[in-house]
């Protein structure tokens, strides 16, 4: 019999709004600009990707954000998502420490990631569009865009990191079943895609490749939207519904975290969690450690720099301000495939430069390792990405049983690893290493930013 505690919210208490931490920042982050003016650019620049409505929340700065009801409706489905007190694992560490988990895996799409999917694919299919292009890593977004679409009767695109594509076929297959075409980038069907495979024909793609073909299909078909799973200010927008929720969930435990550990690729599923606790602490609140943790073989918190850069390979985006390795930097094929981008976003990249979180990178042996322990302890299979979060909130209760100290640890588990079991098998096998980057080719990438400066 489990000691495991769950704290199930009524389906009365969705949040009604989303939670910006735009509103609430000591200072606002540097603007995007355009990549041939050097300019701030404008919401028209913006316009052949979005629709309005999300280009407005991109540049929003009220605190509350309305969600749509038909939005919440179909929220329903799954939320609001539980929290766990994770005793079992208290116990195997033998620490102090009180660890909870808010559990995003229980979606349709199995990860946080329809939060963003089904708002996107409303605001899309109420502005009339009919088609979205968009990329994937290890396929947890494609296959949550392919769900949300599948409800608006909408046409997907999906151009999946082709190792993520071959490591992960059940990922590529769900999204098939939803209704989506998942094609393997880079691909033969763009410019990018075909200038990157005359020059390298094996390359095994990367997100900002994949995120270089979804927006040339988008820009150059008026009948197409694009939509990004992670890095913008309206996708972190939409997670905060994870944040608002763990809050009345943590009222209900009668505790409030001191740390607060997320793994982050792009940043959605960090920020999802974190900035509605970062806000109350910007308003006044109780401080919060909070702890970005990421894989040492792509490590833009702790390795990139912090400078403008483009978004994508192929410098079709317009540049942003983050933490980045370079926009050609293409990290190695870790199975932790939605972390593998090679900037961090923007509002997250902020708030590092502002000393507000820390960030730590792990090796992939010993993430997996935490994840095995978490699943023999609370029975849930992590996904790779998750098991990054795993490892950090692991580290952070022993660093309490080292200092003798109970404290209150909480940690987004994004997303459950069914689709990554073939990970685990490579686990057990003793097939899973450590994959490192080539430090020329990092020296290389950071040599190659852009030259830009906020007017």
């Amino acid at each position: 019999m489990t000691d495991t505690i769950k704290y199930l919210l009524p389906e009365t208490e969705i949040p009604n709004t989303w939670y910006n931490l735009m509103a609430d920042l000591p200072s606002p982050p540097p603007p995007p600009l355009h990549p041939g003016t050097k300019q701030p650019i404008g919401p028209d620049d913006l316009a052949p990707l979005f629709p309005q409505s999300l280009i407005m929340q991109e540049v929003a700065t009220d605190r509350e954000i309305e969600i749509p009801e038909p939005v919440r409706r179909i929220y329903r489905q799954w939320r609001p998502a539980p929290l766990y007190r994770a005793r079992n694992l208290e116990k195997t560490l033998d620490t102090p420490a009180r660890i909870y988990y808010k559990y995003e895996g229980v979606s349709p799409a199995g990860s946080h990631k329809p939060n963003t999917a089904v708002a996107q694919a409303f605001f899309n299919h109420d502005a009339g569009i009919r088609k979205i292009t968009t990329e994937t890593g290890a396929g947890q977004w494609g296959s949550s865009l392919a769900f949300a679409g599948a409800l608006f009767g909408m046409e997907i695109q999906v151009f999946m990191v082709k190792v993520s594509y071959q490591q992960k076929p059940y990922r590529r297959a769900l999204m098939e079943t939803y209704g989506a075409r998942c094609v393997a980038s880079p691909s033969s069907e763009t410019n990018v895609g075909r200038e990157i495979l005359a020059r390298t024909p094996d390359n095994s793609g990367s997100l900002g490749i994949a995120i270089s073909e979804a927006v040339e299909i988008a820009a150059t078909n008026d009948d197409t939207k694009y939509a990004l799973g992670s890095v913008l200010n309206h996708v972190l927008l939409h997670q905060t519904i994870v944040g608002k929720e763990a809050m009345k969930q943590m009222e209900m435990a009668d505790d409030y975290p001191d740390v607060i550990v997320g793994c982050t690729g792009g940043g959605s599923n960090f920020a999802g969690i974190v900035f509605p606790f970062l806000g109350e602490q910007l308003r006044g609140g109780k401080k919060v450690d909070i702890l970005a943790i990421e894989p040492a073989a792509c490590p833009s918190l702790t390795r990139g720099k912090y400078a403008y850069d483009f978004g994508d390979t192929g410098h079709l985006t317009p540049l942003v301000k983050m933490h980045t390795l370079g926009s050609t930097f293409i990290p190695p094929a870790v199975h932790a495939g939605g972390l593998r981008y090679h900037g961090m976003a923007p509002m997250v990249s902020h708030i590092k430069d502002l000393g507000l979180i820390d960030a730590r990178a792990y090796q992939q042996v010993e993430v997996f390792e935490a994840g095995v322990q978490f699943a023999r302890a609370e029975g849930i299979v992590p996904a790779p990405e998750a098991n990054h979060a795993v490892k950090g909130a692991i580290d952070e209760a022993l660093k309490c049983k080292q200092e003798g100290r109970s404290r209150s640890i909480l940690f987004n588990l994004c997303g459950h690893g069914h689709f990554d079991m073939q990970a685990y098998s490579d686990y057990f096998a003793g097939k899973l290493t450590d994959m490192s980057y080539d430090e020329s080719e990092l020296a290389m990438a950071l040599a190659g930013l852009p030259s830009a400066q906020a007017a």
